[in-house]
């Protein structure tokens, strides 16, 4: 092995052979265990919440594999509707040209060129991560399989009164010209105004005062509604008020939905343009008066001397208009919520159009016939009460139950090219078919030939990737990986998307493969930087996984996190923000500590917060693994290691680390079925660096160096690659490189037979070598030592000093364990000498540690100068009082505590119980030595 560890030397190949030889295949006769990976965007690029999931599908998918189920991890990426038209859009704008220049077709080949040849930087990255999944099934939502499934799924819900097209309101993107979904709208408090309008009874008698933030809107009002109960205005329900501006009447009307306590109590409502106000206008049967064109201008429908205006210009001459009239009551500054497209950054509009929907609500037909409440939704809410499904952690079910249980109507069309085109065509008379191909709706409906035209619309994103579970695995084909696999084992998710992915998904399964599509939802949290604020590139905190895995200087860091910033005036923020943070650039910590380090962060809480410096401790990990790896071969390799007929010994040591061994395969193994990975790797973590390499490999040195028993040599030796080995295989599903690096030197001296450590059996706790008698006489000989070490730390006394410790108290099992294992002592802990004191004997002036009850006692005179230790310790725990102040200042003042981020408050709160601490700590051994 290599002196140093380089994870850029093994990485990368170790992967290309691992996939050249096709181990990602499932394989065995052991039991299916599936993942679906959630398929990425295939205009994107991995970043943290990716890096993240899928150390965690690896991890599992890669444990299930070692433990011999037949294990598939199946990859495939999605086509991104909207996202993936707008890069080729800003291409062809960057050369002056639209999609309409190119018409449909030609648009369409454009995108898959650009999918070609840019489309797979994921699936590159994803290699580089270590992701075990077997790419020769790699799907793509667009791919000829996926559409047919698509298609199908279409035509059938249709067949079942299941999809229906209709006039709805739905979220409208002005600047792309479609509806999006809510996953697709982000709203953040914005500062606006409230407009108070007066609006005077159509009697003439007076006036209604409403309020709205949206002014424009009022061209297309239907009515104003008042409380039921409200006595104010109990007489004036049926009555009608003139619409302002528009000089029409609109009635006064009574709902539930008027909060008589806000503002005036009168509420204009538009049921073209808000959603509450479209169901208000449903139980009514208000018209509908949509004022706005597809780009957000008013149109026909509103006064002549505001059609055409964009809608930010029509609210100033529509408020600058009300002034003149009089009819201005008043203006507010008010802070509220702004819907913005994720994509084209426009503030969306609820818009009344034509949509394609999946009926959601509708209860069972009195014939039997499929109804969307009782054939979709109460199946899926049930899958879970019954237990079919299990959350992890479980209180997510509740999140998936309000969802379901409050749903709406599902829209389903989108207004842009690249998509599954809507598999509907028209004839002349405006009459629909729906059918899987045009020549099967013709031959279904006798159509001959008879002019057609399909539907312009594509389905939403979200539909297909609805059936991702059981489309990849082969259907509407009797698949037979698709008999194997589904239903899936487990599906691992951000909680972001259990309404629309992952209710869509048990939906669907249900529907078509009348079975759940997973067994368990393991839901995960967002990635959070140090600060706990989300990841995101207009606060410039995003980390790129690959800059982590490869390092990153300072300078190309700053550029990276201020490119694509929609707010260049951010950009010199950024620049500070980011020199604070990493002064120095990242240095390189390669794949296995990052996912060391996401899956030590894997809890089963919601945020995952983000630790550079956990992250360049598994790197030192890493480190400590390849170094202890190298100390075993360099005392193993042409040696007898015991794995012939030969008698061999095992020392105390031999037997204690084979039993913890034991006692931390149990531990991990728990954990991992458990999903608690945080839990998982901390064993790992504490086995391997406290326990192997701190203490085992210390205690085997005596034997190696010293012993002339070839038995006991030889059972050091098998020991010490035995349990190396079965390190090796417990660690690899977190770290599969270097562990396959090393398992390649140290397998075959262990006794392992095979072409690959991914393929070797997962270690399984044997009970029979659990040896309580020696973990008993290791725990004392590491009390004995640790209680030296504390006194040396304490004392400041030079880790080679060589000390002469006095023994009190002891009984005869002291005795015995001090005869048997003084050479471990005297090694171990530098002692020149161990002398028992005889019952009355008095002792010098001495520092004690206690193990049990025996006394180990360390004579002061010549060790340290007590006065220089007292005036050093006085001067450390001056240091700390200021540090204390310091904080408990900050801590006091109610301006940081209410203002910062309460990641950052909680970070000094914990920092000033750490300094209160050491503190204690400094006072207690500054009383010890002045006593002395």
């Amino acid at each position: 092995m290599e002196k140093t560890y380089d994870p850029h030397q093994i990485e990368q190949r170790w992967y290309q052979h691992w996939e050249d030889r096709d181990f990602f295949a499932p394989s065995g006769e052991g039991q299916p265990y599936s993942i679906v990976i959630p398929p990425p965007n295939v205009t994107g690029t991995l970043h943290m919440g990716h890096a993240f999931q899928d150390t965690i599908m690896d991890v599992l998918s890669r444990y299930h594999r070692m433990r011999g189920d037949r294990t598939l991890w199946q990859p495939g990426t999605d086509h991104a509707g909207i996202a993936t038209q707008m890069v080729v859009e800003r291409q062809l704008a960057a050369a002056g040209q639209s999609r309409h220049d190119l018409g449909r077709e030609a648009f369409l080949e454009r995108v898959w060129e650009w999918k070609d040849e840019s489309g797979g930087t994921i699936t590159r990255q994803l290699r580089r991560m270590g992701a075990s999944v077997d790419w020769s099934r790699e799907r793509f939502t667009m791919d000829e399989g996926l559409s047919e499934a698509v298609r199908e799924v279409f035509v059938r819900l249709y067949e079942d009164g299941l999809i229906y097209r209709g006039k709805r309101l739905v979220n409208w993107d002005p600047v792309l010209h479609t509806a999006v979904s809510d996953l697709e709208v982000v709203s953040e408090e914005e500062q606006g105004h409230m407009w108070h309008m007066r609006y005077p009874l159509a009697s003439g008698e007076g006036h209604l005062v409403v309020a709205t933030t949206r002014p424009e809107t009022m061209l297309g009002d239907s009515a104003v509604a008042v409380h039921p109960e409200d006595e104010r205005y109990a007489a004036l329900i049926g009555q009608h008020v003139r619409l302002p501006l528009v000089d029409r009447e609109i009635p006064i009307i009574a709902d539930d939905y008027v909060d008589p306590a806000f503002g005036s109590g009168c509420v204009k409502i538009t049921p073209a343009h808000d959603f509450n106000d479209y169901q208000v206008g449903q139980r009514h049967a208000l018209p509908q008066i949509n004022i706005f064109t597809i780009d957000a201008k008013i149109n026909e429908a509103a006064p002549e001397a505001y059609r055409g205006l964009d809608r930010y210009e029509a609210r100033q001459r529509i408020v600058a208009d009300l002034e003149a009239q009089g009819l201005l009551e008043s203006i507010q500054p008010h802070k509220l919520m702004v819907p913005r497209g994720d994509r084209s950054g426009a503030v969306i509009e609820p818009y009344l159009t034509d949509q394609w929907f999946v009926d959601l609500t509708r209860e069972r037909q009195e014939d039997g016939r499929p109804g969307g409440l009782k054939a979709i939704t109460e199946p899926s809410i049930e899958a879970v009460r019954s237990g079919r499904i299990k959350f992890i952690p479980g209180n997510w079910d509740r999140t998936y139950y309000n969802w379901l249980e409050n749903i709406q109507d599902w829209c389903i069309s989108r207004q842009i090219w690249w998509g599954h085109r809507i598999p509907a065509w028209y004839d002349e008379q405006g009459r629909v078919y729906v059918g899987r191909t045009e020549e099967e709706v013709r031959r279904k409906h006798q159509l001959g030939d008879a002019p057609l035209t399909q539907d312009e619309d594509v389905l939403d994103t979200w539909f297909s990737s609805a059936l991702w579970p059981f489309s990849t695995l082969g259907w509407p084909e009797d698949a037979e990986t698709l008999r194997t696999f589904y239903p899936t084992s487990v599906l691992v998710t951000g909680f972001d998307i259990i309404f629309f992915w992952v209710a869509r998904m048990v939906m669907m399964g249900l529907y078509f493969m009348d079975d759940v599509p997973f067994r368990e939802v393991y839901v995960h949290g967002l990635v959070r930087d140090h600060d706990g604020q989300k990841m995101s590139k207009s606060k410039g905190n995003v980390l790129d996984p690959l800059d982590l895995i490869d390092g990153i200087t300072l300078e190309a860091l700053e550029e990276k996190r201020i490119q694509g910033l929609m707010q260049p005036k951010m950009a010199e923020k950024i620049r500070r923000r980011t020199r604070k943070e990493f002064p120095e650039g990242i240095s390189s910590i390669g794949t296995d500590a990052l996912r060391f380090t996401f899956a030590s962060l894997a809890t089963t809480g919601r945020d995952v917060i983000w630790d550079m410096g956990r992250a360049e401790g598994f790197r030192n990990f890493c480190n400590k693994l390849w170094n202890a790896a190298r100390y075993v071969l360099m005392n193993v390799e042409g040696e007898d290691c015991g794995l012939n007929e030969a008698p061999v010994e095992l020392s105390v040591a031999d037997r204690w680390i084979v039993s913890r061994l034991q006692r931390v395969e149990a531990e991990v193994r728990e954990a991992i079925d458990g999903y608690r990975l945080d839990l998982a790797a901390q064993a790992i973590h504490r086995f391997t660096w406290d326990e192997y390499c701190d203490w085992y490999l210390e205690l085997a040195k005596p034997v190696l160096t010293e012993s002339d028993n070839p038995a006991l040599l030889r059972g050091t030796r098998r020991t010490l690659v035995r349990v190396l080995e079965a390190i090796l295989r417990l660690t690899h599903p977190f770290m599969p490189f270097i562990t396959e690096e090393i398992w390649q030197r140290v397998g075959p001296l262990a006794g392992a037979q095979g072409e690959t450590l991914m393929l070797q059996p997962y270690p399984a706790p044997e009970h029979n070598k659990l040896d309580e008698d020696a973990e008993q006489e290791v725990a004392w000989i590491q009390a004995f030592i640790l209680g030296l070490r504390r006194i040396r730390g304490e004392m400041n006394i030079a880790p080679g000093k060589p000390l002469a410790v006095l023994l009190q108290n002891g009984g005869e099992r002291d005795r015995a364990l001090l005869e048997a294992n003084r050479g471990y002592l005297k090694r171990l802990a530098r002692l020149e000498s161990i002398t028992w004191l005889e019952p009355g004997e008095g002792a010098p002036e001495s520092a004690i540690a206690l193990v049990g009850e025996m006394k180990l006692l360390l004579p002061m005179a010549g060790l340290i100068d007590k006065d220089a230790e007292l005036g050093r310790l006085d001067k450390e725990r001056g240091k700390l009082r200021q540090d204390i102040e310091r904080i408990g200042k900050k801590l006091a003042n109610p301006s940081f505590v209410d203002k910062a981020p309460t990641a950052v408050v909680d970070k000094e709160r914990k920092k000033l119980a750490e300094q209160e601490s050491a503190l204690a700590k400094l006072d207690e051994q500054y009383a010890r030595i002045e006593a002395l």
